[in-house]
């Protein structure tokens, strides 16, 4: 199976494409924003760089939060589109499971900074999930890392740094975008269905208040 994993909805736009097991061709290109700009022709590259046209593919994998509002919508629309064109599957992955899951054992904290004194976070042992994604103040993930640390974890993601001091000997890893391969992966060991956007708290923008 040959399949294009998509991230968009952190600090980064990339794209990787799996043959099986076996990576084909993978560029991450960090950003904060302006993925929209930047998605089609990084697909184009990679594809290129695999040696494959876009007919080759069989399954679409990306990201559907929590993260950027506006970076996980441009990765969704895209590979909506890209996958009704070709008439192939497109997979939803979580983005705190797909920056979990390079880290194959143990116990594994995926914490992405959420800004406001908040981060999303979901644990893994395993890379089987012991919680769903959540958003939390620092304080309560503070206490539910607690819960779970066994003195030998993996902290990883851009709000590792904000519980780093919670996890003494844990070993640290700054992320600040999901690995695509990853992403690859996890689509294309999972049953396909709809991708729905996973939000786990309301946008930051408001509309105007009327006068």
């Amino acid at each position: 199976m040959i399949v294009l994993g998509l991230d968009t909805c952190l600090s980064a736009c990339s794209a990787a494409v799996l043959d099986g097991e076996r990576l084909l061709a993978r560029e991450v290109e960090p950003m904060a924003r302006g993925h929209q700009e930047r998605l089609a022709p990084l697909v184009q590259r990679v594809m290129a760089a695999a040696g494959l046209t876009f007919d080759r593919l069989d399954r679409v994998g990306v990201t559907v939060g929590p993260g950027s509002f506006t970076g996980l919508r441009v990765g969704l629309a895209f590979a909506k589109g890209l996958g009704a064109a070709l008439d192939i599957p497109v997979v939803g992955v979580g983005a705190l499971e797909a920056l979990a899951w390079p880290q194959a054992k143990g116990l594994v904290f995926a914490a992405i900074d959420a800004k406001r004194g908040q981060v999303y976070l979901q644990a893994f042992r395993d890379r089987a999930p012991l919680m769903a994604p959540d958003a939390l103040t620092i304080e309560t993930a503070a206490a539910r890392l607690a819960e779970f640390h066994d003195g030998g974890s993996t902290l990883i993601g851009s709000g590792a740094a904000l519980l780093a001091d919670v996890l003494p000997g844990a070993r640290i890893v700054a992320a600040e975008g999901c690995d695509p391969e990853a992403v690859a992966q996890l689509a294309a060991a999972r049953t396909p269905t709809p991708p729905r956007p996973l939000y786990l708290r309301a946008p930051d923008a408001r509309l105007p208040q009327a006068r």
